[in-house]
């Protein structure tokens, strides 16, 4: 790592630690660089790199004209450059990202299962009236996508719900491909997503969270089978 590095990353550590120790809380206004610089320790160059680096990972808001100021730091902004990170690298790494997205949806699902109200079901249930033989690849994924995404948003760890919105869009491609060449998609996943509602219906989010597991390792089971040439 070369000084200059070194030097940004320990302005990017000294302002984090504020917002950690509460000196500076969301919504709240930097000093003025010369005095934050000083107060770190680095010089103002240093300090605007940092603050560079994290108004991308948007902890940080540069407003013209106006200043710096601290983020509402909600989790929904924070995982924001997850997704972004992600999109990067379609076509590489969405088997991995399927595998993260097996391990973590289905506690997201399971816990959602008391939240979720009879408008909530109804909507899903539309979701899957819509689709029908007749449906195109892409209202597939487009439905699959939010009948996710609605189960995923009544989970109440609002940092597991932001961090699955974001690999959402990076396994997108992934069931596309799924039902470009896989025989009877629409059917397999009406017949995934019914098991998975009709267990949270009945309150088993024990059940509904083996369900959702099982969809989702279908479609990883898919992808790995491609990359073997099997």
């Amino acid at each position: 790592m070369s000084i200059v590095h070194a030097v940004t990353d320990r302005a990017i550590d000294a302002i984090k630690q504020m917002i950690i120790d509460g000196s500076l809380a969301p919504g709240d206004r930097l000093p003025p660089e010369k005095e934050l610089a000083e107060r770190v320790g680095v010089s103002r160059n240093s300090l605007r790199e940092a603050v560079k680096a994290l108004s991308v990972i948007r902890v940080l808001d540069v407003r013209q004209g106006d200043g710096t100021y601290v983020t509402s730091l909600a989790p929904n902004l924070l995982v924001e450059a997850l997704g972004f990170v992600l999109d990067l690298h379609q076509g590489s790494g969405e088997g991995d990202v399927l595998e993260v997205r097996r391990l973590l949806e289905p506690t997201a699902v399971e816990q959602a299962c008391p939240h979720l109200s009879e408008q909530d079901f109804a909507r899903l249930e539309q979701l899957m009236v819509d689709l029908t033989e007749h449906s195109t690849v892409e209202d597939l994924v487009e439905a699959d996508i939010a009948f996710h995404q609605l189960i995923n948003s009544r989970c109440p760890n609002a940092y597991l719900t932001s961090m699955l919105e974001g690999l959402a869009s990076a396994t997108a491609r992934a069931r596309v491909w799924r039902g470009l060449t896989e025989d009877h998609a629409v059917d397999r996943t009406l017949s995934e997503h019914r098991r998975i509602l009709d267990a949270l219906r009945a309150g088993r989010g024990d059940l509904a969270r083996v369900h959702a597991a099982a969809h989702i390792g279908g479609v990883e089971s898919w992808i790995q089978k491609g990359a073997d040439g099997v």
